[in-house]
């Protein structure tokens, strides 16, 4: 049940594949507390997943675009405004994307033109975002940027390979954007480092369930779900998070606080 925290809100979701995305569960809870939203993703993305499933369930509809493409974010912050019937009050970036990863390239031998690739989906696109809405005035005052990071950005896990330098970027976008953005409008922007997850995205990760279980035990509190980072989320979009912006906000079960769990020790 909602506590309709986001009432009279209107929002645009990016990253939404199946119903395992972090995407899927925000905006599923985005609508439970009382907004309403657009969905988008890359059309191959869309032919993919099940984001129609999704979009009927919610009654939101699905603008296909590829986020890399500033032609395509104008055609959907226009549309996401003339369908919601004016600027959004919240943006959810939930895109990430490594060739490299995916071909199981070494770290040491990585192809530079897929690196390149990979920083323009996953965190050079969350730049146009918010400079594309800025642009068309596409956001209210007062209003919520958020993207989905890792602690990669700042700690070293091999197998995450290049990734790890977009989180950084893609946390940077945020600090310094959103600098602009509040002298601007009073809109806030913040990336959360969320906790390994089960997506679909995260399991094509090398070695992902063995991390999965050795960051569950080294967290205090366990892992964050997807459901529990869509619940932090809909706060952030909320009003009684106002003046919270430029900040990479830890959403880990505590591993980021952590040197040592002695439940690892005992294993």
């Amino acid at each position: 049940m909602g506590h309709n925290l986001l009432e009279g809100k209107k929002g645009i979701i990016f990253g939404a594949l199946d119903d395992q995305s972090m995407a899927w569960k925000v905006a599923e809870k985005a609508v439970e507390e009382g907004a309403k939203i657009t969905l988008t993703n890359a059309p191959v993305a869309l032919r993919m997943g099940q984001i129609q499933e999704l979009a009927d369930s919610l009654n939101a509809e699905v603008i296909p675009a590829d986020a890399t493409s500033e032609e395509d974010l104008e055609n959907l912050l226009s549309k996401s405004m003339e369908i919601l019937g004016g600027p959004v009050d919240f943006i959810l970036h939930s895109i990430g994307m490594s060739v490299n990863v995916r071909k199981n390239k070494p770290y040491t031998e990585l192809n530079y033109s897929w690196m390149e690739k990979t920083f323009d989906v996953s965190a050079i696109s969350f730049h146009k975002v918010m400079q594309t809405a800025m642009k068309l005035n596409a956001v209210n005052e007062w209003g919520s940027i958020l993207a989905l990071s890792y602690i990669a950005a700042q700690r070293t896990f091999p197998d995450y390979s290049e990734m790890a330098e977009s989180k950084a970027l893609l946390e940077s976008f945020a600090r310094s954007f959103g600098y602009h953005w509040a002298v601007k409008n009073k809109v806030r922007v913040n990336t959360i480092s969320q906790s390994p997850t089960m997506t679909t995205a995260g399991q094509g990760v090398k070695g992902f369930h063995e991390f999965f279980d050795y960051a569950d035990k080294m967290s205090p509190l366990g892992n964050a779900t997807a459901d529990d980072c869509a619940d932090y989320c809909i706060t952030l979009f909320s009003d009684y998070t106002r003046m919270v912006t430029m900040q990479n906000l830890y959403h880990d079960g505590g591993f980021s606080s952590m040197g040592m769990n002695p439940a690892i020790l005992d294993k």
